[in-house]
């Protein structure tokens, strides 16, 4: 398969992620549907809205399983749980919450929510695990450690099973190639200020095939404590040491063992 092609196959995978607050606007006649940990506002469609909040609740679960994340006591539950809301067409969700053109949806750290529209392309299967990664780690980590955008991207897309397999043979390819970002600079990134498509691409690539290589080589509970000694304070480098200390005990290393993995 050609990068060009496996660059299309993989192009859902940007997707806006914004910090900023969201509202609904209080003028629209929203309806809920209400599960154990989410809440979905629609306008029109209930049985969309329905679609959206159980597979939402599936989602849930598996993140919170893959992530070893401790649930506790009202954590995502009554008027702690998160929002979807999903507007009834896409010009309608471009006009009320001012996305960009290219957008089909958002979450908002601060607020909990998650915006799309209506059959909305993907947003079952693509958007909705990968915003829904986005909040679960961030609640698990936290923002005061140090927790890289390649690592919070990596493991959102890790959760979009389907991109997995376009995303391993791209990395095979640039690895081949010799086209990668350098681990030292993609530690450094936010995707979010890059403006070069290819650049972004292989970021993204990098960023879930690293997350992928840490799971299916030294196994979910490792990488489990990895974020749990981020989510504690330690840096990149202590982590890797803490819990991969028999073959990676820091960023060099990672590099080294995770293109060797792919094929370099």
């Amino acid at each position: 398969m050609k990068l060009s092609t496996i660059h299309y196959s993989l192009c859902t995978i940007f997707i806006s992620l914004f910090s900023v607050c969201f509202t609904a606007a209080a003028t629209e006649d929203w309806k809920e549907v209400k599960s154990e940990h989410f809440i979905v506002g629609y306008i029109e469609d209930e049985n969309f809205a329905e679609e959206v909040s159980h597979r939402a609740e599936q989602y849930y679960s598996k993140i919170a399983s893959d992530l070893g994340y401790s649930r506790y006591d009202n954590f995502w539950t009554w008027e702690n749980r998160a929002r979807i809301y999903i507007y009834r067409t896409r010009e309608e969700y471009l006009g009320a919450t001012g996305a960009k053109e290219w957008s089909y949806g958002f979450a908002s750290y601060g607020a909990k929510t998650i915006v799309s529209y209506a059959h909305s392309e993907k947003f079952l299967n693509t958007l909705l695990p990968h915003e829904l990664t986005h909040l679960i780690f961030r609640d698990f980590v936290g923002f005061k450690g140090e927790v890289p955008v390649w690592l919070d991207e990596g493991v959102a897309q890790w959760e979009e099973e389907d991109k997995r397999k376009a995303a391993i043979e791209a990395i095979k390819e640039l690895v081949a190639k010799k086209d990668i970002i350098p681990l030292p600079r993609l530690m450094q990134m936010d995707v979010g200020e890059v403006s070069d498509s290819e650049v972004s691409f292989k970021f993204y690539v990098e960023a879930v095939t690293i997350v992928g290589f840490l799971i299916k080589q030294h196994g979910e509970s490792k990488f489990t404590l990895f974020c749990r000694q981020l989510r504690d304070g330690d840096t990149i480098n202590a982590a890797l040491s803490s819990v991969y200390s028999d073959s990676i005990r820091n960023a060099g290393e990672l590099e080294k063992e995770w293109l060797k993995y792919y094929g370099g």
